[in-house]
């Protein structure tokens, strides 16, 4: 199994992926392509209809989107287990993980991901609303499922849901943005994830610079 993925300093599609198949346990060979160069689409040509990342080639299967490659992994791999269990619970867990996956474009466009950065910027109004409706989200969910038995997933355990959400969290930890306190303690569950912080850890060392993904100024 093959994994292309981006820069991990900054591609944030390629994060959802990535965690979803490391999480998993899953062996595979993580192909990381330069993102904003000539060779990034030509190695990818062949490989992907879309010529983007993220792109899993699972012997004659390929998925070329990240929502679709987490459920591809869960029905193949794991027998439905990164969603909840309960008909009601997975509903709601689909729900929030494709309003990650299909909205909240302000945030995308004003907000990208950049690891390595601590920035300020100014928020219109629409990033404003995005994050309100994100913290809602995050708050609502450890209000529920916070425990110290089961740990500050969005659903007691971590499921695809989490998954979507994680660029988020990085987002938000670069640009000093406020959240609720429910909130603030499911970034640091995030971010303390010993496979996030793999992640993390090669993001650190990455010295590439993709311009359109450097927002903002520093503090």
């Amino acid at each position: 199994m093959q994994l292309y993925i981006g820069n991990k300093n900054y591609s944030s599609w390629s994060l959802r992926a990535w965690l979803m198949a490391a999480k998993s346990g899953i062996d595979f060979e993580e192909v990381m392509l330069k993102l904003d160069t000539p060779s990034f689409y030509q190695q990818l040509e062949g490989i992907s209809p879309t010529l983007r990342v993220p792109t899993l080639v699972d012997g004659d299967v390929t998925v070329w989107d990240s929502l679709a490659i987490c459920e591809y992994l869960n029905d193949t791999y794991l027998s439905g287990a990164a969603w909840p269990n309960e008909p009601k619970q997975k509903a709601k867990a689909r729900s929030i993980a494709n309003e990650m996956h299909s909205g909240f474009n302000a945030v995308r466009n004003e907000l990208p991901m950049n690891i390595r950065a601590t920035r300020c910027l100014q928020l219109s109004d629409a990033a404003k609303k995005d994050i309100k409706r994100i913290d809602e989200i995050w708050s609502q969910q450890m209000l529920e499922y916070d425990t110290a038995e089961t740990g500050a997933w969005l659903f007691g355990t971590w499921s695809i849901a989490d998954m979507m959400f994680a660029p988020v969290v990085m987002r938000f930890r670069t640009y000093g943005i406020i959240v609720s306190d429910a909130s603030r303690r499911y970034m640091a569950h995030v971010a303390e994830c010993p496979t996030m912080q793999r992640w993390i850890t090669d993001a650190l060392k990455e010295t590439d610079i993709v311009d359109a993904d450097e927002a903002g100024v520093e503090p």
